[in-house]
């Protein structure tokens, strides 16, 4: 009876191992702290791209047709006169939000068929993991070029693409967490109380799965960020004259004689977006590595 106690009171008060590890943790963590800020910032600035935007970013001017940088224009003009500090600002609006819908899809897409193949397994899993590695097969760009071709260009539809993409990563990282965490002790006590299969997948393992999964994401959403540039470059992501970081680069390889800041600004607010995420990344797999504490 005592065992049988005991066995219920790992199952209810387990220090699970893969819980959030506590803010004072995260704070302790300089590359953590320092790319959650550059991500919250750029996040801060899409939301109030409107009110903090100069100009109007579709607003045509002849006159100021590859202006250089001045103080009405800090970065210049474009090739249509549009104030590009305007448009970098109105264009995080877009890769924000493709790197938080995309991903969003490859999450929810990761946990159904990770959370499937992981704890059932057998030919169910084995389907499952191979349409994954049939996907892998090809380069991401590709893959996502591919799709859209079927799909045809737009920013909804790469936003699909990439979601797609990125469906076998979250699967493999939640399958393989499911896999470790199915075997454990408070899993084990789970099935000892009585709770049904359904119980232990989201009560259980899912919580202790989340860790890996939000480290991925952070650099899930750079790699995001980095296709849907890649897509708009080639035209086939978000369509003018809606503001798009790639488009931007594309148009401004051009024109890098006459105002080499078109480029410069673009790819720096790319470069700043993709390196917060990448040091959020690795700041948060320092955090939640047990061998780090």
């Amino acid at each position: 009876m005592n065992s049988q106690n005991n066995f219920v009171k790992s199952y209810l008060d387990v220090d699970q191992p893969y819980r959030s590890r506590s803010f004072r943790h995260f704070l302790a963590n300089p590359a953590a702290v320092l790319g959650f800020t550059l991500y919250l910032v750029v996040i801060m600035v899409a939301l109030a791209a409107p009110m903090i935007a100069p100009y109007d970013p579709l607003k045509i001017v002849p006159a100021l047709i590859l202006h250089k940088p001045s103080t009405e224009h800090w970065f210049g003009n474009d090739e249509l006169g549009r104030d590009i500090l305007s448009r970098i600002l109105y264009g995080s609006r877009v890769s924000v939000g493709v790197s938080i819908i995309s991903i969003s899809i490859a999450v929810s897409g990761g946990l159904v068929f990770g959370l499937i193949s992981g704890y059932y397994g057998g030919k169910i899993g084995g389907v499952i993991m191979r349409v994954m590695d049939a996907l892998s097969a090809f380069p991401a760009v590709l893959l996502a070029l591919g799709i859209l071709s079927a799909m045809g260009p737009g920013i909804q539809n790469a936003m699909i693409a990439i979601g797609v993409v990125y469906t076998p990563a979250f699967t493999r990282i939640i399958r393989s967490s499911v896999i470790t965490v199915k075997y454990c002790e408070y899993v084990e006590a789970a099935r000892a109380c009585g709770a049904n299969s359904i119980s232990i997948i989201f009560r259980t393992i899912l919580p202790n799965c989340l860790s890996p999964l939000m480290v991925h994401s952070s650099i899930g959403f750079a790699s995001a960020i980095t296709i849907e540039a890649a897509l708009s470059y080639l035209g086939l992501g978000t369509q003018p004259p809606t503001p798009s970081w790639g488009a931007m680069l594309n148009n401004s390889r051009q024109y890098l004689s006459q105002n080499m800041w078109y480029s410069i600004a673009t790819g720096a607010a790319i470069s700043v977006t993709v390196l917060g995420l990448n040091v959020l990344g690795d700041g948060l797999r320092d955090i939640w590595d047990p061998r780090e504490h």
